[in-house]
């Protein structure tokens, strides 16, 4: 049995994408984004108070770079993974855990322009900062990407849909119109039938497709 707790447009959604691309049975339980995450019975599946948790044959896993490593080591014949000995096995892993840069700093974003309920609580300095570091990384992908379908030679992989999940959350604060290769990448992947699954029915964190500059 695989059960996956999950918050929509937040980190989960990297993992649900996986479960998805892997193609194996599993159940999703939704919750919402407050102190629910905070009560004795998340913490008791993450002590973190955070999504995901993965309920999986009698264990729980916890952290997405974590989960995708166990669950492409679980189903290798998915082709999702690089196993160690690959040739692509660092940059599989390099590319997994780049994710999470750019998962900081749209979380950053997140609770600048979506969580804080008063503006005088916004800071234009720290959404100015955190929209160029998304820049940043996405000039990392760009250099990357120039040439290439996916981050990883042999095809697509979780590295695509972790960072592709990240970027997701990215675009709501800051555009990769200048990037073109990492937007020709970013429609293909989007466009699979994993990426439109993990994706909300109702409702989600975000009410916007984009979250302009706050200036104050």
């Amino acid at each position: 049995m695989i059960r996956l707790h999950h918050v929509p447009q937040s980190r989960s959604m990297r993992t649900l994408w996986l479960l998805h691309e892997l193609a194996v049975p599993f159940e999703v339980r939704e919750w919402p984004f407050d102190k629910t995450l905070r009560g004795a019975d998340y913490l008791a599946l993450n002590p973190a108070g955070r999504v995901p948790a993965l309920e999986i044959d009698g264990e729980t896993w916890w952290e997405t770079g974590a989960i995708t490593e166990l669950l492409c080591e679980r189903f290798p014949g998915t082709g999702m993974g690089r196993a160690p000995g690959n040739a692509e096995r660092a940059q599989w892993l390099i590319w997994v855990h780049f994710s999470e840069t750019i998962s900081q700093h749209a979380a950053a974003l997140t609770q600048q322009h979506v969580m804080l309920y008063d503006d005088a609580m916004r800071s234009p300095v720290v959404m100015k900062l955190e929209a160029k570091r998304l820049e940043k990384c996405y000039q990392a992908l760009e250099g990357r990407l120039v040439g290439r379908a996916h981050l990883l030679d042999d095809g697509f992989s979780a590295a695509d849909i972790s960072v592709g999940q990240a970027v997701y959350m990215a675009r709501h604060f800051a555009g990769t119109a200048g990037f073109p290769a990492l937007t020709d990448w970013y429609d293909q992947i989007t466009a699979r039938p994993g990426f439109m699954a993990s994706l909300p029915v109702d409702g989600g964190l975000y009410t916007r497709d984009y979250y302009a500059p706050w200036t104050g």
